[in-house]
């Protein structure tokens, strides 16, 4: 009998619900044949910063318990911090390193010159620094947390396919890069017979969607790059939390995101939220939270292989972690509908021409 056909039948044997769940909740990077989950946790903010390492060890174990299996940072989170918390918890939690996935960016590391861009220097000195500060041999995915005029695109390529080859890294990918650059970073690996990205980190939620909807699946169908999104809740906009101005203990009332409260005190700001009020309405139709609703809108996007989640208690996870309850709710119907309530579908340039 064919292997998978064995797989089948010991799924059925054993639970044809939770066969079910495992199906669903990963899905390859890309083209890669590498699975993630597509619910990630993310470390921004909060790791080394805004919670505890009691809260942030709380979280890591019920992500991992549920399935979660990718945990994302930077070298630039918290100064360092946040990558020296999250290895603090692997090393606790002793769970095997083949069973989850790590990530970290790189390109602002410290004050000098020479601690920031992409520069082969910078790619090989920060990795080396984040790993030690993560206490692993490797991660699994490095990546390029911008694009760096200053740096030559086969240097990039050529650092990044030397972090590989060495074993500190297993894949490489770009974050908050263009279209443009991502396909010169691959056009540079072929040429040169190195290794190109796999992956896209980018921005994407209801109110940011051009890139992810219409540039992103071209390039997932030529040259098989994934895209993993983050702030699918627009740094908490998209719950309803800033509706009667700014909480004393939101992200926007933080040191250093002055630029957040500016931005839910604008007039598209006000918009926006006028929007969700109506998202909001929806989402009880459904039966859902607000926020389930956008986690499961981006989820059902093309070519999305994971959404980077940015939770700051075991509520809020548990709550978004949720939204795989109804992303089989996706229907058509419902996306047009979302679609209709905010009025900013972007449209392919084959549609744009047609």
């Amino acid at each position: 009998m064919p292997t998978r056909v064995c797989f089948v039948f010991l799924c059925l044997a054993l639970s044809l619900t939770a066969c079910v769940f495992i199906l669903l909740f990963h899905r390859n990077l890309g083209k890669s044949g590498l699975r993630v989950s597509c619910l990630g946790l993310g470390t921004w903010v909060t790791f080394g910063s805004q919670i505890s390492d009691e809260m942030a060890e709380n979280l890591m174990t019920i992500a991992y318990e549920n399935g979660v299996n990718l945990f994302d940072t930077a070298e630039v989170y918290a100064s360092g911090r946040a990558e020296i918390t999250l290895g603090n918890i692997i090393k606790k939690k002793g769970w095997r390193r083949s069973s989850f996935v790590i990530t970290t960016k790189i390109y602002w590391g410290g004050q000098a010159e020479t601690e920031r861009g992409l520069s082969r220097k910078h790619i090989i000195e920060g990795l080396r620094g984040s790993l030690s500060r993560l206490q692993l041999d490797y991660v699994d995915i490095v990546f390029a947390n911008r694009n760096d005029v200053n740096s030559p695109m086969e240097e990039i390529v050529r650092a990044m396919t030397f972090v590989i080859n060495q074993g500190m890294a297993m894949y490489w990918g770009t974050s908050r890069w263009s279209a443009m650059e991502i396909m010169e970073a691959y056009s540079v690996a072929r040429q040169f017979n190195l290794i190109p990205p796999v992956c896209e980190q980018a921005e994407y939620h209801y109110f940011q969607r051009d890139k992810v909807e219409v540039q992103l699946p071209e390039l997932y169908h030529k040259i098989g790059v994934g895209a993993m999104t983050w702030s699918p809740l627009a740094c908490g906009l998209i719950t309803g939390k800033y509706s009667d101005g700014v909480p004393e203990c939101s992200r926007a009332a933080m040191k250093g995101y002055q630029w957040l409260k500016e931005r839910v005190n604008s007039e598209e700001g006000r918009r926006q939220l006028a929007k969700i009020k109506e998202l909001h309405l929806l989402a009880d139709r459904l039966a859902c939270t607000a926020a389930q609703l956008a986690i499961a809108w981006c989820l059902r996007s093309e070519g999305v292989s994971s959404v980077l989640l940015g939770v700051s208690n075991t509520d809020q996870l548990l709550e978004n972690l949720g939204a795989l309850r109804i992303l089989s709710q996706m229907t058509p119907q419902t996306v047009a509908e979302i679609d209709a309530l905010l009025g900013n579908k972007p449209h392919s340039k084959k549609e744009s021409r047609a």
